[in-house]
C-alpha cells in the first residue's frame, strides 16, 4: 500500500496578512479619533464636578464656623464663590473668597484682601454664560457671587447691577474649546446639581 502525503503549507499568505493588517488598522483609527471626543467630554465633567465641589467647599466652611484671622470680631463666617465673564481672561478662572465685610459680593479681581484663592481652568475650558432663571430675573449677568453665611446652609446669589428678582436657581455653563458643554445648578436652597 502506498501511503499519499499531502502537501500542507502553514502560515498565511501576503494576501491574508494584508487584510489582517487591514482591519487592525481601520479599528485602531476609529479608537483614536474617538479618543479625543471622549477624553474632552471626561474632562468638561471633571471641571464641572471640580467647580460644584468648590462651591460645597464654600457651604461647609461657613457652616463649619471656619474662623478667618482678618476677619472683625462680631464677623459671621461667610465663603463664597465669585464668578466673572466680563472678558476672556475672567472666564478662564474663578475666586475663592471670604466675605469679610458681610456684603455677601467680591469686587477685587486682583485677587487681594477678600480673596483666598484665584483658580484657573485649563485645557482650553471656560465658563461660558451665567444664567440666573427666575421670575423677573436677567436671563444672564457678566458678575455672579454664591454666598454661603453661617448659620444658614442657604446660598446668598448676588450680581452686579443687583438682582431685585425672585431667583429659582443660577446655572454656570462651563464649554470647551469643541463646544461640549456642562452646567452646574445652584438652587437658594444650598442645593448643588451637576448636569
Amino acid at each position: 500500500m502506498v501511503k499519499k502525503f499531502r502537501n500542507y503549507q502553514a502560515g498565511m499568505t501576503y494576501v491574508e496578512l494584508i487584510v489582517v493588517l487591514s482591519i487592525f488598522s481601520v479599528m485602531t483609527s476609529i479608537v483614536i479619533f474617538n479618543y479625543g471626543k471622549f477624553e474632552e467630554k471626561v474632562n468638561i465633567k471633571v471641571l464641572a464636578n471640580d467647580i460644584a465641589l468648590k462651591i460645597v467647599e464654600a457651604q461647609k466652611s461657613s457652616m463649619a464656623g471656619l474662623w478667618n484671622t482678618n476677619a472683625p470680631l462680631d464677623w459671621k463666617p461667610s465663603y463664597g464663590i465669585n464668578f466673572n465673564t466680563s472678558n476672556d481672561t475672567n472666564k478662564k478662572n474663578f475666586i475663592y473668597f471670604t466675605d469679610l465685610n458681610a456684603d455677601a459680593y467680591y469686587r477685587d479681581l486682583s485677587c487681594s484682601g477678600e480673596c483666598l484663592d484665584r483658580i484657573s481652568i485649563t485645557k482650553g475650558d471656560y465658563v461660558s454664560e451665567l444664567g440666573i432663571i427666575g421670575d423677573g430675573c436677567p436671563a444672564t449677568v457678566n458678575n455672579l457671587n454664591i454666598v454661603f453665611k453661617r448659620p444658614n446652609s442657604s446660598a446668598i446669589i448676588t450680581s452686579d447691577p443687583a438682582l431685585l428678582c425672585n431667583i429659582f436657581y443660577v446655572q454656570i455653563s462651563i464649554s470647551s474649546p469643541q463646544l461640549l458643554n456642562a452646567k452646574i445648578k445652584v438652587y437658594p436652597s444650598g442645593r448643588i446639581q451637576i448636569n
